[in-house]
């Protein structure tokens, strides 16, 4: 049996670079506490897995409607685009958000952590841990945004998605990364310049805004037309998480493709403690349900496959309750993690990483024009598709109380044995 991967501990001050893939071992502590810690405990690999059995089990629909909010986040859409004209050029890079830049300190960004220093700048390229590093791993992400002057979408006359698809491209981003992360491991870089890595290239394809395209936004909005999804309406995290499981079935059970695996190499999970899982609920993981999924997709194979698991959950009735943020927060810590989709009515980010009590995110609010790149043309401009300047916003700020928390396991075995290791915590 595979053994669990550990959550990975922050790096020194002067990290050595690691090639290992999505899933490897993660860097353990070596502090004097941490082991009498882990003495009082127990096992590390059960004290561990107790957190992440926490995040599927500890969440239930909050009835405190008597806190208030934070305040309102500063800035604009529309100011950010005008300042970047200004300081986007070269290699002035900054950090555009609803509050103060990032400082100094450790920055988790999808399992992997930054050492952000207040003496480099962040175009030092010579620290391997630092905001260089930290940038050049964010914009390798895909980006992926509202778009204009696309293809109809059927049964309606729209050719742009602007006010209500922000989360259905939220969504796309995260299966983009998983899909990077599976095939091109976690620390792959975007290139800087063409020619592209052709799976890269192949990845952005399918993301495209067209019919023909696997998971363009006209896809999945017909595949999940049974869970509200509609052309010009927004819909939460729990039904398009529900859509993408449709749509993977769907495009797996037609005649017509040769290779089921191509498209989407892994099998997909929703955990959900509600049938209507708009409403909330303890999500908890069903081994009996991971393993049979892992199976039907691995037919005629002895190895098991990747699977993708989305949690999607009720935080609040009309904002985030701060009880739930630390544990929030630590999911980003693990190696398999792969951001939260965090939307409200009308909104929707994708949120890939923290620092302190930021959240750092991916905004698909951004208007850009519709591109389909072919999965073949390696000279194609994929800068749309990569965004070099990091949204941040308090997480007490974040209006949002509807989210999925995801987690990438490199094999299915592994999930089961971070479950059953939870079980057994105190």
């Amino acid at each position: 049996m595979t053994s669990l991967p550990e959550r990975g501990a922050a790096p020194p001050s002067n990290p050595t670079p690691s090639s290992s893939r999505e899933g490897d071992a993660a860097v353990a502590s070596s502090s004097s506490s941490a082991s009498e810690e882990q003495k009082k405990d127990g096992s590390p690999k059960q004290c561990k897995a107790s957190i992440l059995s926490s995040v599927l089990t500890i969440f239930e629909p909050d009835q405190d409607q008597s806190g208030r909010s934070g305040g309102h986040a500063s800035g604009s859409y529309a100011w950010s685009r005008v300042l970047r004209r200004f300081v986007g050029g070269g290699s002035m890079w900054r950090f555009l958000g609803c509050g103060k830049a990032l400082t100094a300190g450790d920055v988790w960004f999808l399992g992997k952590c930054y050492k952000l220093s207040s003496e480099e700048s962040s175009s030092d390229s010579d620290s391997e841990g630092g905001h260089a590093a930290f940038l050049e791993d964010f914009s390798s992400r895909v980006w992926i945004t509202y778009r204009k002057g696309f293809d109809v979408i059927s049964d309606s006359k729209l050719t742009s998605d602007v006010n209500w698809g922000c989360m259905v491209r939220s969504s796309q981003m995260l299966v983009a990364q998983a899909l990077i992360f599976h095939h091109l491991g976690r620390s792959w870089r975007k290139p800087a310049q063409n020619p592209s890595d052709p799976e890269h290239t192949r990845i952005l394809h399918l993301f495209g805004d067209s019919e023909v395209c696997a998971f363009s936004i006209h896809n999945l909005l017909q595949a999940g037309k049974s869970y509200g999804l509609a052309a010009g309406s927004w819909v939460g995290p729990y039904a398009m998480c529900r859509a993408w499981q449709t749509l993977i079935r769907t495009n797996r059970e037609q005649p017509e493709v040769i290779n089921r695996n191509e498209s989407f190499p892994m099998a997909l999970y929703v955990v959900s403690g509600d049938e209507d899982g708009e409403r909330g609920g303890a999500p908890v993981v069903c081994i009996d349900v991971a393993a049979q999924l892992c199976y039907d997709f691995n037919k005629d194979q002895s190895t098991w496959s990747p699977i993708l698991l989305l949690v999607p959950l009720v935080l609040g009735l009309d904002k985030i309750n701060p009880r739930y943020i630390p544990l929030l927060k630590e999911t980003f810590t693990f190696p398999q993690s792969l951001g939260i989709l965090g939307g409200k009515p009308g909104a929707s980010t994708y949120i890939a990483g923290v620092q302190d009590d930021r959240a750092l995110y991916l905004d698909p609010h951004e208007v850009q024009l519709a591109v389909n790149i072919a999965s073949d043309n390696l000279e194609a401009d994929t800068s749309s598709y990569h965004c070099r300047y990091v949204h941040h916003s308090s997480y007490r700020r974040l209006r949002w109380f509807h989210c999925s928390v995801s987690f990438l396991f490199s094999n299915g075995q592994i999930l089961i044995r971070v479950s059953t290791l939870g079980q057994h915590c105190p």
